[in-house]
């Protein structure tokens, strides 16, 4: 009853195939966010100093009050230049948003190895079904949720390491000192978590019906509807 019996066609199955491509996404989901560097650069001008560059390195899980930006010269523009450091700290829509996108990677091979290897045990006990439907649901809002919270974050960070971050470095203000912003690093790759973000959730959200059809809930709701059939309407 428990044994092992490998059925590849499963994968061909709307249940399977849409566990491939969830599967699919959220390692692209994590990856696009979790791998991104960037660095935002800026031009100063200050005592013995002449356009040079200085620049404040970021990555995940973009912490960026803890980012400083690096000293023009050795002298610190004659001590007039002080540590600066970038604003705000979105670690933990970042960390939401990649941890979900993980368990839900683990998730998936757990249970395309359920589909594949032990589809008997899934169809005979309803449990395994119903189970598959909550975590579904839950999953489907917390890709809502996560997505959300990063799309907001990310916003945010592209705020904090653009042009106005000039506006809030103490020692760009200082006398003799002027400061250009540069550069920041391009976002694309943070752009397009988003994007699987939504993609993830939309999966999820479309694979609640599928999961729905393997349950009792369906299965009642069937043989209520084909019981009601068999009686005829009655005449007023």
């Amino acid at each position: 009853m428990f044994g092992l019996r490998v059925d590849i066609g499963m994968l061909l199955e709307p249940l399977g195939f849409i566990k491939v491509l969830q599967w699919i996404f959220s390692i692209f989901a994590f990856a696009t966010c979790g791998g991104f560097y960037g660095e935002t650069t800026l031009l100063v001008s200050c005592k013995g100093v002449v356009n040079k560059t200085v620049t404040a390195a970021f990555a995940y899980p973009f912490r960026l009050n803890t980012v400083v930006f690096s000293e023009p010269d050795p002298e610190r523009c004659g001590g007039t230049w002080t540590d600066s450091y970038l604003v705000g700290n979105f670690s933990s829509s970042a960390q939401f948003f990649v941890t979900l996108a993980v368990l839900v990677l683990i998730y998936c091979i757990a249970a395309l190895v359920v589909y594949v290897g032990y589809k008997h045990v899934y169809q005979h006990n309803s449990k395994f079904p119903l189970t598959d439907l909550i975590l579904t649901v839950i999953i489907t809002f917390l890709w809502l949720v996560s997505t959300s919270a990063w799309g907001k974050a990310l916003a945010d960070i592209k705020i904090s390491t653009g042009a106005n971050i000039i506006s809030q470095i103490d020692s760009c203000k200082a006398p003799g000192t002027t400061c250009h912003f540069l550069s920041v690093t391009r976002m694309g790759t943070l752009n397009v978590s988003v994007v699987f973000g939504l993609l993830n959730m939309v999966l999820w959200g479309g694979n609640i019906w599928f999961v729905y059809k393997d349950t009792n809930l369906h299965n009642q709701s069937n043989k209520i509807s084909q019981v009601v059939g068999i009686y005829p309407a009655q005449r007023i």
